[in-house]
Formats: structure tokens, sequence, C-alpha cells
């Protein structure tokens, strides 16, 4: 099940121009660069996959965007405005949203009291000690995302009594909170079965068409099927870009990060 327009509505529209830009981003860490001459356009709605190998730069690439690192050099442009120096907060303020390669959730409250607190954290009244009323708007906004990602008949489970997967799932629920305009999943797909995978799919590929997002995946099946634009990072630049057909089928990207072939 994909969210409804009005659902889809309630969450944001795109604006006009690039949703990212990276220009010239450079981090270093002593004498290491992590990343080195980046430069990155995302427009609004669209998805993309961040292929690599381990120490590629993907998840730096991923803290520079958020504002968890700051770079070294270059500019970050986020629906065209210059957030460079800005904190990860006023990123968010902005659309911005990310998941984590490791959960973050209270694992003592149900799945619905997880969704609402994100809905509440990125609202006006984020600071009322007041409890929701039965016709809150934010714990209906809550019960939307939950159907988004297919979890509805768990949304009174505890969290700590998820599978890992269901709670990979809550995640993307916690992303879609406070009309995101793009999301950066990292890993999404890291130990999930493959029937887990499947929903995971489903679900990244339902989402509504003005929210772009970019994906970090070691699974290039994942990655290739939800994603309509690659960039394939080493040692910290991004080498060759392109659509999924072509990224699968390089000579270059085949030996380094396949093996010489992909089935």
């Amino acid at each position: 099940m994909t969210m409804t327009d009005t659902a889809a509505d309630r969450l944001g529209s795109a604006s006009s121009g690039n949703a990212l830009e990276l220009r010239g981003v450079t981090k270093l860490f002593g004498a290491l660069a992590a990343l080195t001459d980046i430069n990155l356009t995302v427009r609004p709605g669209e998805r993309r996959a961040v292929l690599g190998s381990n120490g590629a730069g993907k998840t730096t690439l991923f803290n520079c965007v958020t504002g968890d690192f700051l770079p070294t050099n270059g500019s970050i442009r986020l629906f065209g405005e210059d957030v460079t120096s800005f904190p990860p907060q006023e990123r968010i303020r902005r659309g911005l949203r990310r998941t984590y390669q490791i959960s973050l959730l209270f694992g003592g409250l149900s799945v619905i009291d997880n969704v609402y607190l994100a809905c509440r954290g990125v609202s006006r009244g984020r600071f009322s000690m007041l409890r929701p009323r039965r016709n809150d708007t934010l714990m209906a906004r809550a019960a939307e995302l939950i159907e988004a990602v297919h979890m509805t008949p768990l949304k009174d489970t505890m969290v700590r009594n998820l599978a890992y997967g269901q709670q990979r799932q809550l995640e993307i629920a916690l992303a879609l909170s406070g009309a995101p305009r793009l999301i950066l999943f990292d890993e999404p797909a890291a130990g999930l079965s493959p029937t887990e995978r499947s929903e995971l799919i489903a679900i990244l590929m339902g989402l509504p068409g003005h929210i772009g997002y970019i994906i970090i995946e070691h699974d290039m099946d994942v990655a290739l099927r939800v994603a309509t634009s690659v960039s394939m990072m080493h040692n910290g630049r991004i080498f060759k870009e392109g659509s999924p057909e072509e990224i699968e089928n390089d000579p270059e990207v085949q030996e380094l990060y396949l093996g010489g072939g992909h089935g």
C-alpha cells in the first residue's frame, strides 16, 4: 500500500531548483583526505544511490550533508540555500532527514508512540507537556506514516519486541515525519532477510514522488532497483555517474566492486 495523495500533500512539496548541490566538498582528518573535491547535484524527487567499497567516503559524505561534519573546503546548498555552516537541526528544519546504520529507537515505547514523538519533535508544539488528545492531528499523522511503512498491525507493539527488519521499517517512518523533502538512507538493507529486503524495496518505491532520497547500500540488487541515478565513489572521490543500467554494465565498476560481473 502506498501513501495516499492527501498524506503526500501533508508531507510537503518539492521546491524549485535543486534539492542538493555539493561543490568542491573536501573533508580532511589531519593529513587524511576522506573526501576530495566532491561535486554532486540531486534534483527534487530524485532517487540516487551512492555506492562504493568500505572506506570510499560514503558515510563521511552523508555526515557533511547532514552537518555532523563541516567540510574543510567547498559548499553545500539545500533547496537553493547555502547550509555549509548550518548545524544539523537547521538542516532538519529545511526538510532534510537521515537514517543511520544502527537503529536509534525508544525500545520501551510502542511503535505509534515512537512515530508520534518524531512528529512532535519537528512540530511547533514540541515543548508542550500536555498529553495528546484522541483527535490529536500529530497522532493521526503518526498513524498515516505507520501505514506507509506497512506496520499498522504492529502500531501498539513495544519496539523492543520488534524483529530487526521491522525496526528498520520503523526508522523510515521516523524519517518521514515533519514534511521531509530529502532523506538520506544509510544502508537500510543491512542485516535484512530476502523477504525483508523485498518489503524495504516496496516501501521505498511507494514513497510520494516529491520526496527525494539518497541511499548508501552494499546490496547492489536493492540499490539498483530503488534508484534512478547512481554515483560511484572510490578513495573519497566520485569517479563515475550514470543510470542503474549503465553502472551495472560498466566494466570498470564490475572490476572494482562486483568481482568482474553481476548476476
